[in-house]
């Protein structure tokens, strides 16, 4: 069985790689984009859940570390 790995991105989204579905409120899966993609968590992405890079224009920071 392959590990997933979410990394949080300083300043911008979850890169998610390894096998994972991700589905909507209604159970409906989504088209992922690749084998390798990022969810939004600034809330400014046109292409909600995943990540269009808006993070960057709308000046998001947010420092996650681990402790």
């Amino acid at each position: 069985m392959s590990d997933v790995e979410i990394k949080v991105r300083a300043n911008g989204p979850y890169r998610i790689e390894g096998p994972v579905k991700v589905v909507d409120v209604d159970g409906n899966e989504f088209e992922l984009p690749g084998a390798v993609f990022a969810l939004c968590r600034c809330g400014n992405s046109k292409n909600k859940p995943f990540c269009d890079g808006s993070h960057q224009d709308a000046g998001f920071e947010a420092e996650s570390k681990a402790k």
